[in-house]
């Protein structure tokens, strides 16, 4: 942001007061926002670190001794904060033991010795406790940095120079990934393996038009530091890559250890990135002694399922984790003739065993901006920076080249008349005089005159000239060998792939994370099939009774509390149920609890908040639904297109403000009947009405003047169709063919009023 922008916002603007507050407060948040963006939050694309990560890495390169030995971690926090990063010094710490946690990094920046946290979330030891120094990983940002290859800017008080970047001889943003949370922005970049990475940045830079499935044979996916496994298949790690955005789904490894006389014990060996053998304890124990939601006194009907559950196949779980085996959780099962498989599932289903990672690729690209780029975009725009990096390098070693080359052609001249020159310097009263005598009389250029002048005289007397020549030509091969990478794009592009290539093998490991598609883990309960009744309330309560016809005068309500609808279904059947804000819910019947009470809030088995649940249907998934809202409008779907797999279900109606999603009609006949709450009724054919399998906000059905609404819909043939509503009691009647030919119009129309004797509210039966 432009200071002396800034600045102007609080000069008086012609004459008037202040600059409105309006104004300043955009334009400050402006700036805030841009400082985290840039200054915090994002890592850049050419080295893959944040600001303060650079810093540090900087500031223990520059302190004496920081690349060999252990120095106290408060001493580097000091330096940091004294030169670089005028910030507080938890934070930085923090991000100094993040660099060096290798639970948390792929391949850690600094080696650590003491107390640096653990994995299950421990803190680490304070930094006056605490030791650490660059690891050998560091070598690949800082090794150049002296070499003219990145640019350096003055610290926050002007007195001393730090880099804008750092030269990375591979792309660490994929290397150890990357986390954070900026105004507008978020990213989440997972770790790589580094000689994977490698080879496909060299592809790239050597196949500038490199496709993404040329790369994924290459990088196949992620490379985490506790390993694990990838079970997603290859689209959707293809999409994910192809878009900088997606998911994949991580699983832990765990074998069968096998013990004496037939039993048997599950052992976790691995888990996905993020979670920690404690959290997964942690979620077992509430699995097994379940707790009440917020706001809630009692424990849901699933939660007790699934207490049951675990209770019946886990005996115990414990950690034995040590310095041998980095992470051993050990599952006990309550019988040895329990199906391993059938357990694990479970605890894969509703623990963090199996969870989903999240795929960010934003990034600060090399114009400053953040972005979101695939995985070839990355790769290639990394790979331009590389190569401008070794050119800047090799511009660099080409000067000192010169200037040695220089120096050794002096040398050469002074060792042919070496005499001459000793006589002639010792003539001088002093060096000035020596120097410039030297270039008047054997024509010395300035810079090899001041050489041969603070020689000592043993040094003048002692010169080589066979030595001097081979290290002539070993310079002027030098020269041209650098002038060649300059002069030729494809020579530099050689020189850096071999540099990948050589660091691939210096640095390189093995993968961690093994990547097997599989399918996710599922629980597949044994439920008998029985007819059951569900019955919902207006108040959104649910439940069920056992057999179907039931006596519907024998149900009872919470006070204010009514009959909304019953559904005759089985146990081994969904339920689809549908809200005022058009969410569509999928429950399995044998979910809903049974018995004589008043049952339970739909929003305990599905995650609906405070929303009105205004239908529900089960059956055959291919009929016809014809989705209406109290707005007017409406369009056609099959039963099966409101099926969710998850409970936070899907927006399936889209209902502006103010209206509501409506119980829908069956689709039966091939005309539709729409009543608007003004008793105006409208038929019209079914085929006008567009049909929508992904739902969305529908077409026009009647014109409905302000203050209207729609009451109902229903199709008909044409020939019947019932219409119900009040005049003192709740009358009935049925129009028959020439009423109905009475309204029949197009989609959209306004309708005629429906003259039955009472005002009509509902049609059909």
């Amino acid at each position: 942001m432009d200071d002396t922008h800034t600045l102007d916002l609080f000069k008086p603007d012609n004459g008037d007061d202040a600059a409105p507050i309006e104004r300043h407060a955009s334009q400050a948040y402006l700036g805030y926002a841009v400082s985290t963006v840039k200054a915090r939050a994002l890592p850049e694309i050419a080295d893959g670190l944040k600001p303060v990560q650079r810093r540090i890495l900087y500031a223990m390169g520059e302190t004496p001794g920081g690349a060999q030995g252990f120095a106290k971690c408060a001493r580097y926090v000091g330096e940091v904060l004294g030169k670089f990063h005028p910030h507080g010094d938890s934070s930085t710490y923090e991000a100094l033991v993040h660099l060096a946690q290798p639970f948390s990094m792929r391949y850690p920046l600094i080696d650590g010795q003491g107390n640096f946290g653990s994995r299950d979330g421990d803190a680490p030891a304070a930094y006056r406790y605490t030791e650490a120094r660059l690891s050998r990983y560091a070598e690949l940002l800082l090794s150049e940095i002296g070499e003219g290859t990145v640019d350096f800017v003055k610290n926050y008080d002007g007195k001393f120079d730090e880099p804008v970047l750092l030269p990375a001889r591979l792309p660490f943003g994929l290397l150890n990934g990357s986390f954070g949370i900026p105004v507008g922005f978020s990213t989440r970049i997972p770790s790589h393996n580094l000689k994977e990475v490698a080879a496909a940045a060299a592809y790239v830079i050597q196949h500038p038009r490199a496709k993404l499935e040329d790369v994924l044979e290459i990088l196949p996916g992620p490379d985490f530091p506790g390993g694990g496994q990838i079970i997603s298949p290859p689209e959707e790690i293809r999409q994910a890559y192809e878009a900088g955005r997606g998911s994949l789904v991580v699983r832990c490894k765990w074998e069968r250890e096998q013990l004496a006389r037939g039993q048997w014990r599950i052992v976790v060996t691995e888990l996905p990135h993020g979670v920690s053998v404690k959290q997964v304890m942690e979620e077992i124990e509430g699995l097994a002694n379940p707790r009440p939601g917020l706001g809630r006194k009692e424990v849901t009907q699933e939660q007790r399922r699934l207490k049951q559950f675990i209770l019946e196949q886990v005996e115990g779980v414990r950690d034995e984790s040590d310095r041998k085996s980095k992470l051993r959780l050990v599952i006990e099962p309550r019988s040895s003739r329990q199906n391993p498989e059938e357990m694990m599932a479970a605890l894969l289903v509703h623990t963090s065993m199996e969870t989903r990672y999240a795929v960010n690729l934003t990034w600060l690209g090399l114009d400053g901006l953040p972005d979101t780029k695939g995985i070839v975009d990355v790769l290639r725009e990394w790979g331009e920076w590389r190569l401008g990096i070794v050119r800047r390098r090799t511009q660099f070693r080409l000067e000192r080249v010169e200037e040695r080359l220089h120096i050794v052609l002096g040398r050469l001249l002074a060792f042919v008349k070496i005499d001459e020159i000793i006589k002639l310097i010792r003539s001088c009263e002093d060096q000035p005089e020596a120097k410039a005598r030297l270039q008047q009389k054997f024509r010395f250029t300035e810079k090899q005159a001041e050489d041969i002048v603070n020689l000592r005289l043993g040094q003048l007397t002692k010169l080589d000239g066979v030595k001097l020549n081979d290290e002539r030509k070993a310079l002027e091969s030098d020269r041209k060998g650098l002038k060649d990478i300059l002069h030729d794009e494809k020579e530099l592009k050689k020189l850096v792939v071999s540099e990948l290539q050589e660091d691939a093998k210096k640095y390189g490991d093995e993968r961690r994370t093994l990547i097997k598609t599989a399918e996710r883990a599922q629980v597949e309960r044994n439920v008998v099939e029985e007819p059951i009744t569900v019955i919902l309330s207006q108040k959104g309560w649910i439940r069920a009774r056992t057999g179907h016809q039931m006596d519907l005068s024998t149900l009872t309500f919470k006070d204010g509390d009514s009959l909304l609808q019953t559904l005759e279904c089985k146990t081994t059947d969904p339920v689809i149920v549908l809200s005022a804000s058009g969410k569509s819910f999928t429950i399995d019947a044998a979910a809903i609890p049974a018995g004589r009470g008043d049952g339970a809030p739909v929003n305990t088995l599905v995650n609906s908040s405070s929303d009105d649940i205004v239908w529900m249907r089960s059956g055959d998934m291919s009929e016809q639904l014809l989705m209406n809202s109290s707005a007017g409008l409406g369009f056609v779907c099959k039963l099966g297109d409101l099926l969710t797999k998850t409970r936070q279900g899907k927006d399936f109606m889209k209902v502006d403000e103010g209206a509501r999603a409506q119980a829908p009609a069956l689709v039966k006949d091939s005309l539709i009947a729409a009543l608007s709450s003004d008793a105006r009724l409208l038929v019209f054919p079914l085929d006008e009405v567009p049909v929508r399998p992904n739902g969305g906000v529908g077409v026009q059905l009647i014109a409905l003047p302000e203050n209207a609404t729609l009451a109902c819909v229903a199709t008909t043939d044409g020939k019947s169709l019932v219409v119900s509503g009040f005049k003192r009691t709740r009358k009935v009647d049925t129009l028959d063919t020439k009423q109905i030919a009475g309204h029949v119009g197009k989609r959209a129309q306004r309708g005629k009023v429906c003259d039955v004797g009472f005002r009509p509210d509902r049609l059909g039966d």
